[in-house]
């Protein structure tokens, strides 16, 4: 029989590796059985893959930046052309704003994930994605002020920072800049980007209708695979500003951009800079992740004339924007509005937009040649903010004040740039500007504490008010439970479950909620201290936990540290917290409707985004069901004969051979005793997963054994208080 692992690796021999090269062996579990449940996304980041170790803390090695040294580096850099990568007007300045940008605009708010704030434009896929071409000359260009600055700055700062310099060493004033994005080590796994196995498929592969562009496959922003937004050629290629302004309007919308905003935007970074399509597209090298070991990280090498400057190939569009591409000024809508423009191909064989008989006077210089004048070029999403009513209002007022355009996009610039860095008590440096933006999620700070013998009479006081054990738990879940440690958004803190949308969602069960709600705000109104409705909560949870533990026979506090604000209606837009309504939450056993994507994969979901791993889903999981936590009050994975006491009677009855499990419905399973044949319990597929799945499985056996019944407790307690914790930012 034929070995399946030889393979010859040369002409000189068979590899001596017996498996093969190690980089060679793939996923075999995911390959031989895909139905296997991966949880591969709650373990990336571990602490192994990075080079700075445990104890390095980024914030406070940016404190030790020397921030303006750093902005005259940076600015100086602008004009320093280096011959392996001419810079297009002596200017980097196009270049480096295209990088930050793309690194920023990944973001999506379906489910915060993308953006800048881990720097991981540097891995695959996004450093080798075609909208992305180039760029890494970009982050090329700045290592040596990376080298410099060092552990003092991450990547995913100084990708940012670069873009605003640039503006402002075109003459351009930014809204300012935070640091605090901290570097990842290697790519993340938990974004999911489309289903596509080529760049830039068909957009139908991600419409549930071609017609309704609006029907984009959630949670992604871009139109087809590779892009950052959209085809700049037109939908799928094909020019139409008309449609094209469809999709604009969805994907910055799904970016948390509105239509002045959007419009903004577009001017804005097109004013500088250009696009490149001086060549043949499809001679160029393989993208950096594929690319020949010797081009040291480099890709999409040209292999034709000098392979840049005038013979640069990225986008294939070929041409600059403005008359002065490396100023900052209002040409971009004098170009645009005061001329006719007709679709043409670039030398690269791409479709843009060309003005019809405009004078020199309102061209561009080549950008490598002073003596060569241009014609401008507009891509299909230009000519949209032109052609589509609603953005042609707003570009003729930009047009007509520019003082209000230059704020406006400093702002949506800012917001752009910052959105996923969290609230503004995340942010480092002196330049993080002083005004609160609704967007940043603001909560008011407290100016209270608590000693310890206040925090034992405000517990007494909860777990006496007459609401139960689960109510109380339930209600500091669900306020906890909207943290998303992908844009750190959400979490108790704030309290603004007590606000719309949130009081209505149905994953939180406004009836019970409101019932709670107004318990709190009795007991706090008795108060001779003021105490947040938001530590209330927390508090009213955790000591309902405690509790439950004691009852289980285990002595345990739950750590409880005061210093939540209440947030209110006005600091609140509840439009942009719509899409953080849970639609499903395994950990309390509910779905809002049955999904094409199974119940384990949803509660995986949920759980990165929470920032847990998979033994905390499981001890979390485990302990929650024995609570009574379900939405609603079902029973399913209620496996315990006493319901509201912390033990770990999920694990021992989940792994108990005297009981088989039965489908009975969709998504719901019975526990039969096999000597009677009557069913003990039931349970849905977030329950079992931990009984089938072979990792989850040696979690819950852990759980089981009859010495770790106070680890299981001291163990739901840690994770329990994380997730209490998660948007603390103040106990970092």
């Amino acid at each position: 029989m034929k070995d399946l692992h030889s393979h010859s690796s040369s002409k000189n021999g068979k590899c001596p590796f017996s498996q093969g090269a190690n980089t060679e062996i793939h996923d075999n579990v995911m390959e031989w059985w895909p139905k296997s449940l991966n949880l591969d996304i709650l373990h990336q980041h571990d602490t192994k893959t990075n080079p700075l170790g445990e104890n390095f803390n980024y914030a406070e090695e940016f404190k030790k930046l020397d921030l303006e040294a750093l902005k005259n580096d940076l600015k100086n850099l602008m004009t320093d052309s280096q011959d392996w990568w001419p810079a297009d007007w002596g200017h980097y300045g196009g270049l480096m704003i295209r990088m930050a940008w793309h690194a920023a605009g990944t973001y999506r708010v379906a489910d915060g994930r993308g953006g800048s704030n881990t720097g991981n434009q540097r891995f695959a896929p996004l450093n080798s994605w075609p909208d992305n071409g180039n760029l890494d000359k970009a982050r090329r260009l700045l290592w040596p002020i990376k080298k410099k600055y060092g552990n003092k700055l991450s990547w995913a700062d100084l990708i940012i920072l670069a873009g605003n310099m640039a503006y402002e060493s075109m003459g351009f004033k930014t809204f300012g800049f935070a640091g605090g994005r901290e570097d990842i080590w290697h790519p993340e796994k938990d974004i999911y980007w489309g289903t596509e196995k080529e760049w830039l498929a068909p957009t139908k592969n991600r419409y549930g209708s071609d017609n309704n562009r609006e029907s984009l496959e959630n949670p992604l922003a871009a139109v087809q695979m590779g892009l950052i937004y959209v085809n700049p050629e037109g939908v799928d290629g094909k020019p139409d500003p008309l449609r094209t302004a469809q999709d604009v309007r969805e994907t910055f919308k799904r970016m948390a951009m509105n239509d002045e905003e959007t419009v903004a935007l577009t001017a804005g970074g097109h004013t500088v800079g250009k696009a490149h399509g001086n060549g043949d597209a499809d001679a160029l090298g393989q993208s950096p992740e594929g690319a020949e070991i010797h081009n040291q990280g480099f890709g999409w090498m040209n292999p034709k004339g000098s392979g840049n400057a005038e013979h640069t190939v990225t986008s294939g569009l070929e041409g600059a924007w403005t008359t002065t591409p490396d100023r900052w000024n209002n040409t971009y809508f004098h170009l645009l509005l005061n001329h006719e423009w007709e679709s043409k191909k670039s030398p690269a064989g791409a479709w843009q937009w060309e003005p019809i008989n405009m004078d020199d006077a309102d061209k561009p210089t080549d950008a490598h040649n002073p003596n060569i004048k241009r014609n401008p070029i507009m891509t299909d999403a230009d000519m949209a903010m032109k052609m589509d009513p609603e953005y042609r209002k707003i570009s003729e007022k930009f047009y007509k004040d520019p003082e209000y355009f230059a704020d406006t996009f400093a702002r949506a610039w800012f917001k752009l740039t910052h959105r996923d860095l969290g609230p503004n008590t995340r942010y480092l440096g002196a330049d993080a500007p002083a005004e609160t933006l609704i967007w940043q999620d603001p909560v008011p700070t407290v100016d209270y504490t608590l000693s310890d013998t206040e925090v034992e009479e405000l517990k007494e006081k909860l777990l006496n008010s007459g609401l139960t054990r689960t109510e109380l738990i339930n209600t500091a879940w669900d306020s906890a439970r909207t943290f998303r440690g992908s844009d750190f958004r959400g979490g108790a803190n704030g309290a603004r479950i007590r606000l719309a949308p949130q009081k209505d969602w149905e994953g939180n069960e406004p009836t019970r909620l409101k019932k709670v709600l107004d318990k709190l705000t009795e007991i706090q109104s008795g108060l001779s201290k003021k105490v947040s409705i938001a530590d209330l909560i927390v508090l009213g949870g955790s000591a309902a936990v405690e509790k439950a533990a004691q009852e289980g026979g285990v002595n345990i506090k739950v750590p409880f540290t005061p210093g939540r604000g209440d947030a209110t209606a006005e600091m609140t837009d509840a439009e942009s917290f719509d899409v953080l309504e849970p639609l499903h939450d395994g950990y309390r056993n509910w779905q809002k409707k049955d999904y094409v994507v199974k119940p384990e994969e949803l509660l995986l979901d949920r759980t990165q985004l929470m920032g847990l791993t998979a033994p905390e889903m499981t001890v979390l999981v485990g302990g929650m069901r024995v609570l009574g936590t379900n939405h609603g009050g079902t029973k399913h994975g209620v496996f315990t004969e006493n319901e509201g006491v912390l033990s770990n009677d999920f694990f021992v009855n989940l792994t108990d051979m005297k009981y088989s499990w039965k489908p009975a419905g969709e998504n719901l399973y019975n526990i039969v005793d096999r000597k009677t044949g009557s069913t003990k319990w039931t349970a849905t597929r977030a329950d079992l997963i931990f009984g089938s799945n072979s990792i989850l499985r040696s979690y819950a056996e852990v759980y089981a054994q009859d010495d770790n019944k106070e680890k299981f407790v001291k163990d739901f307690v840690a994770a329990w208080t994380k997730v209490m914790n998660a948007d603390r930012y103040d106990l970092a």
